[in-house]
């Protein structure tokens, strides 16, 4: 598969979206990182699992500094398993079921490690309730119907995915941010959960069941 045919399968399949900026910077990574792998017949799904396998190894070392290569291993095998099914023709419906499945039960994993980075379980419950809501959310208005990308907001998963990042090198150097972190995460989040849910009601209401 060429490259502009690997750009416009991915924003086919993420309704329509624009590639530039940041979006396009990856997708040019992902797309010479999946090569080999779609060589040596690495498929997507097995791509899936290992995140998850990375995600369990940093509760596993949170303990220990080895929790930040293996929540950057995690987040590299979760942004490269959606590329390289597109590179190898193997986007199924049991493989995006898969992939979402997988990226809840790891994002649990972060929330647990912060909460045992000392954030208050109050505070993790919340943020972690508002991020998992807001995929529910998403997911269900698309089986309404909803093809729209819709709207980015603050918290998505890659900001989940810093927040801890950030409390785990601050840990690293001796800085105690857990608690001031889930509360950004926990403001952030519900700020999200509430945009997503405003974005969605009119486009809901004016359709028809």
């Amino acid at each position: 598969m060429k490259k502009s045919e690997f750009f416009n399968s991915w924003g086919a399949l993420h309704g329509g979206a624009q590639i530039r900026g940041v979006v396009r910077a990856w997708l040019e990574i992902s797309f010479l990182l999946c090569k080999p792998l779609a060589a040596m017949r690495v498929t997507p799904n097995s791509l899936s699992i290992l995140g998850l396998f990375l995600g369990a190894g940093l509760l596993v070392t949170i303990e220990n500094d080895w929790a930040i290569a293996f929540l950057a291993l995690s987040l590299i095998a979760d942004g490269l398993d959606g590329s390289l099914a597109i590179l190898t023709g193997k986007v199924s419906k049991w493989g995006a079921l898969l992939d979402g499945f997988i990226d809840r039960v790891v994002e649990s994993l972060w929330a647990y490690s912060l909460y045992l980075l000392g954030a208050p379980y109050q505070l993790v419950l919340i943020a972690w309730l508002a991020a998992f809501l807001q995929e529910y959310v998403r997911t269900r208005a698309a089986s309404l119907g909803v093809t729209q990308l819709g709207v980015v907001t603050i918290g998505e998963r890659p900001i989940r995915a810093s927040i801890l990042f950030i409390a785990l090198v601050a840990r690293a150097v001796d800085m105690d941010l857990a608690i001031l972190l889930s509360q950004i995460w926990a403001v952030l989040q519900v700020m999200s959960l509430l945009t997503v849910l405003s974005f969605l009601r009119p486009l809901l209401r004016q359709s028809r069941r």
